[in-house]
């Protein structure tokens, strides 16, 4: 089955073509990066108003990048959420008019599980295994036994890590997006240099807590004596950095040890990052596990991750009708077969 599939959660405008939801024929994004860039971070107007004037010409694009005809798709597959509904209605309108126009089944697809399946594009992990889900707005930890079953083990209760990370860059005075900034600065600086807390990591849960890793380099910004240079800049990034990958890697382990789970997917934006990978490299072959990342290209929003979960609910007449709407919010253990 040809899937096209269609991303628009946030300020990503993405479109893919995908082949039985394991290859990618295509996978074109156009970023929004420069337009919020100037406010420190997504305008959701402007977000909306930008994926209107992108989305045909992404869509245009992954058909042309495939060499693929708009008469040969045979499935769409598109972001219903998480995500901003404004953004994600643009995606979805469009969507359910090509569905309509080319007489072909539509989905509606979880944007997160669309991120923890996207190893399958590449060197698919067998079920059971444990899923990190780590971006600018989710930092969850799932049980995945199957497509469409998915078991949630903890979850952040305020800020998500790629959040903090932009934070914590704006506080420095880096720009947006800030975690590539702050990885790029962590390989100069002394990750021992600064003590930086890491928060929740004594209790015996699985949920994070990272605003107060936000608020204790604010803090130690404003109270240091030594000058914030370049240097210094440094030594606080990779302190923090240091304090972010140990909280990710030790729940990620301690919650696959407790599952009796042998593998781990580190999926999302943070994924890029390469302390976090780097760290759970190491931790995985000490511990024997095997650990999963997406290449760069996969671990941002894009559309080809749907492929994955689209070409199955598909096979399996799973099609969703004109009424499907946006949804802001949607825990991913309600999505099932």
């Amino acid at each position: 089955m040809l899937i096209l599939c269609i991303e628009s959660s946030c300020d990503e405008t993405a479109a893919a073509v995908v082949r039985d939801g394991r290859e990618m024929l295509s996978n074109v994004v156009a970023s929004q990066v420069d337009v919020h860039a100037r406010y420190g971070g997504v305008v959701p107007e402007l977000a909306s108003r930008k994926h209107v004037e992108a989305i045909s010409v992404v869509i245009k694009a992954a058909l042309e990048e495939a060499d693929v005809a708009l008469e040969q798709i045979e499935g769409i597959g598109v972001t219903r959420g998480p995500g901003l509904v404004g953004a994600l209605l643009v995606g979805l309108s469009t969507a359910k008019a090509m569905a309509w126009g080319l007489e072909v089944p539509l989905v509606g697809v979880h944007h997160i599980e669309g991120h923890i399946l996207a190893p399958f594009l590449e060197r698919a992990p067998a079920f059971p295994f444990l899923a990190l889900a780590v971006s600018g707005g989710h930092s969850h930890l799932y049980r995945v036994d199957g497509i469409g079953q998915y078991r949630t083990l903890g979850r952040t209760l305020d800020d998500a890590a790629g959040e903090a990370y932009d934070k914590v860059a704006k506080l420095l005075g880096l720009g947006y997006p800030g975690g590539a900034l702050i990885d790029r600065l962590a390989g100069q600086g002394d990750p021992k240099a600064i003590n930086f807390p890491r928060p929740m990591l004594h209790r015996p849960d699985f949920d994070f807590s990272f605003s107060g890793i936000k608020t204790a380099v604010m803090q130690y910004v404003h109270k240091s004596s030594r000058p914030i240079d370049e240097t210094h800049i440094a030594d606080i990034s990779a302190s923090f950095q240091a304090s972010m990958v140990e909280v990710l890697t030790t729940k990620a382990l301690r919650a696959a040890a407790a599952e009796g789970l042998e593998r781990i997917v580190v999926a999302g934006g943070v994924a890029c990052n390469s302390g976090l990978r780097r760290q759970f490299s190491q931790l995985a072959a000490k511990h024997g596990l095997e650990v999963f990342f997406p290449s760069p290209a996969l671990c941002g929003d894009n559309a080809a991750m749907l492929g994955v979960p689209a070409d199955y609910y598909l096979q399996k007449g799973l099609h969703a009708d004109g009424k499907m709407n946006a949804v802001s919010s949607w825990p991913l253990d309600t999505v099932t077969v």
